[in-house]
């Protein structure tokens, strides 16, 4: 039974003859993983959340990010299957959090931040391993890291590997998670673009992703739009201006 989450470039090129579903908010994260999955698999589908986040302009930015990866990547264009939108607005009645209320971003009592939707990522997964059941997609694909990331517990290697096996289990069949930015900075993950669509890729990030937790379009900056104050903000930015200097 298959858990394996990170594969070396030689394994990933032997599965090109699979198809992968790709977990797509239209973020920095997804949106580079969705470049990664078009760059090794034959077929590629994505499914996006409405899980009742505040802000509505996640959904919008997803769709035009898709739109725009084909140009960015024209040599992979015709492997950019169907988009799936999964309603999960019940769910995110019952996981509050500052992402789907009016409430303070904060650390809570246990030391998370309040930022953090409970269980988020073990909905989506379910939800995507159906999905892809049906569809006939062998690997999920999602941009869950714990290197640079906001202390979230179902981001972590750890809990993919839990899901992988459960999944297994539940579905009595492997279920391959890749998750390519789960050890990488983002300044790496910044780089990873870079490798993979040159500039096209990295300037449709900054210009169509979207990150903010405040749902800020209106402030433009060197790494995209957003607040620049909420903790995502600070995250993308700072990745971005190691990645640059660097270069």
């Amino acid at each position: 039974m298959s858990v394996t989450l990170e594969k070396t470039p030689e394994t990933a090129r032997e599965q090109l003859q699979t198809a992968a579903l790709v977990l797509f908010s239209g973020g920095q994260d997804s949106a580079t993983c969705l470049a990664w999955a078009l760059e090794r698999f034959q077929r590629v589908e994505t499914v996006g959340f409405d899980y009742g986040q505040r802000h509505a302009v996640e959904m919008q930015a997803r769709q035009t990010v898709r739109d725009s990866m084909a140009k960015a990547l024209p040599q992979y264009a015709d492997r950019l299957g169907d988009d799936h939108v999964v309603d999960l607005t019940g769910y995110g009645r019952i996981a509050e959090s500052a992402l789907t209320a009016d409430r303070k971003i904060e650390m809570d009592a246990r030391g998370l931040p309040t930022t953090f939707v409970p269980g988020r990522n073990l909905i989506f997964l379910v939800a995507a391993a159906a999905l892809a059941d049906r569809r006939g997609l062998e690997v999920l694909v999602g941009g869950m890291c714990e290197t640079d990331y906001s202390g979230y517990p179902d981001c972590r290697h750890d809990t993919m590997v839990a899901m992988a096996r459960a999944l297994s289990l539940g579905l009595d069949k492997p279920v391959v998670i890749e998750t390519p930015l789960m050890w990488l900075t983002k300044a790496q993950t910044w780089e990873l673009a870079q490798q993979i669509g040159r500039a096209a890729l990295v300037e449709l990030i900054i210009e169509d992703s979207h990150t903010c937790y405040q749902g800020d379009r209106t402030h433009r900056h060197a790494w995209g739009y957003g607040c620049g104050e909420c903790p995502a903000c600070e995250l993308r930015a700072a990745g971005y201006d190691e990645w640059a200097s660097g270069r």
